[in-house]
This record gives structure tokens, sequence and C-alpha cells, in this order.
């Protein structure tokens, strides 16, 4: 009987996982790391930034997730919710043709608020937060005390095609072979010209320049969680900036969920439903 030989890891495969083992170290790490850098004392703004692509067709149960923010005025923060024309218009005006054309690119809503976050931040800095992520009340103002790039840790697990609870997976020395350690989109708490955040942009501006020769790009990779974990990895691998540039918040659900169920997530307003699809608008009330 021939044995079977054992799969030879695919190169793109390992990469993959050098790099989850690498964003492992980075959340399972002490959250206070050396000091913060000389270039990051500055503090971002006190501004919580949303975007929906139609706000005129803005889901009732998406408004309430995103109008529990609003108490946070009552402490000096301010909230801008753009949709596609104004971010756009921000694009436009803050970075230019170039990146227009690659905001245009973006075939779903979704790939234009990653699109978006990532100009917003790196030109303004600020907090930028999902329209579908609701705001538990607890403390924020220590994610402003300096501006280094506050991102939540995600794990997801391909074994039971689950996500990982934040309190397992944190914990040092946690890991299992079926693990894939990234980091969410949402929040994005930052300064002005932060070099992850640069990179990210960047990075999504080449990947949809590219010929996709038929085919739409992956939206993770382009410009969702995939696009930002690559920019991470990159950036303190290569050594455009020190690890200290990033505080990982292990315990963000305490602050913010996102909300399930939704109404739109079970239809095509849904990246996963649309991936690498060509998408167009819904125009029906009964759809909303």
């Amino acid at each position: 009987m021939n044995k079977r030989e054992p799969r030879e890891e695919d190169p793109l495969e390992r990469h993959e996982r050098y790099r989850s083992n690498f964003v492992k170290e980075l959340v399972q790490r002490p959250k206070e790391l050396g000091h913060v850098p000389a270039t990051l004392l500055a503090a971002p703004p006190k501004r919580i930034v949303q975007f929906w692509d139609d706000l005129a067709r803005l889901p009732k149960d998406v408004r309430e997730c995103m109008e529990s923010w609003k108490k946070l005025e009552r402490s000096g923060f301010d909230l801008q919710v753009f949709d596609e024309n104004s971010a756009r218009e921000f694009i436009r005006v803050q970075l230019g043709s170039r990146h227009v054309e690659a905001f245009d690119k973006c075939y779903h809503p979704s790939m234009k608020s990653d699109y978006f976050r990532y100009s917003y931040i790196f030109v303004e800095g600020g907090f930028y937060i999902d329209a579908d992520d609701v705001y538990h009340g607890t403390r924020i103002d220590q994610f402003f005390s300096d501006g280094r790039l506050k991102l939540q840790p995600f794990c997801y697990d391909i074994a039971t095609a689950q996500m990982v609870p934040p309190s397992e997976f944190t914990n040092p020395g946690a890991n299992q072979l079926s693990w894939i350690f990234y980091f969410n989109t949402t929040p994005l708490i930052a300064a002005r010209n932060h070099p992850i955040i640069e990179r990210a942009l960047l990075n999504a501006t080449t990947s949809l320049e590219q010929e996709s020769k038929g085919k739409l790009p992956e939206v993770q990779a382009t410009t969702g969680p995939g696009n930002l974990t690559r920019s991470v990895f990159e950036v303190l691998t290569d050594g455009s900036c020190p690890e200290e540039a990033l505080l990982v918040v292990g315990d963000w659900e305490m602050t913010s969920t996102s909300k399930w169920p939704l109404s739109y997530r079970s239809d095509r307003r849904n990246w996963r439903l649309s991936n690498q699809q060509t998408y167009r608008a819904m125009r029906s009330a009964k759809e909303l």
C-alpha cells in the first residue's frame, strides 16, 4: 500500500502562518512595552467618524447603533458622519486624483468605508468606528492620551469556522494550529500621519490599481482586515516604525461590539454575500 506523502505547505500559506504568529506575539505581549515614540506623543483629536454609503437609506437598526455614540458629545467628542459623496470629496481635496480613482474602484460599500477610514485617519487623525458598532458607555479617554494606533485583535479558528473569544486568545501562550490571528479595521484610533495607516492606505491603493484580469478583488485582502494586518506586519518588520507605535486593545468588546443580527447582514449589503461580485445599490424601500 502506498504511503501518502505529507502535503508540502504552500509558500503563501507559510507566509500567512508567519504573519499570524507575528500578530499573536503582539497580541499576547504586555500592554505597556517601552515608551511612546516621541513622534506619537501628540494626542489625536477627540473626533468620532462614521460612514454609511447612502444616508438617505440608512437602516433604522444601523441608525440606532450609530446614535449610541452620541452620548460622548457630552464629554467633548465631536461626531462626524460621511456618505459616499462626502467621503469622495474629502479624499479628492486632501489626497488628490489618484486616491479618488482608487476609492471609485471599491466596488462594495464596505470597501469604500475601509478606504475612507484609512484616508481620514491618515490625514486628520481621530477615531473611526463602524456604523454597526454599539457603544457600551465605558470610558474611552485613555485611548486619546497619545497618538499610537489602537487596534482590536481578532482570532479565527479554521477548524470550527468560529471566532475565538478574546478572553481565550489574548492569554500568553494560547494558540492552536487552526487559529489565525489578525487585526480588525474597527476601531481605528490614531494621530494623523501614523506610519501604519499610511502603509495601509498605500497598500489598498496599489492593490486597487492592479489589473484584476476580469475578476473583482477580494474585499478582506484588498481593503479590509487582511490589508491592515499585512500593513502592520510590513511596517513593524521593515523598521519603518517601532512596535511601541501600536497599542493592542484586547478587551475592546468592553467598550463596543458589532451588533448581530442587523437587517442588512442578510442581503448583498453584507460584503460577505457580495465578495468579488458586482454590487448594485438597493432601491426598494422593502429591502431596507
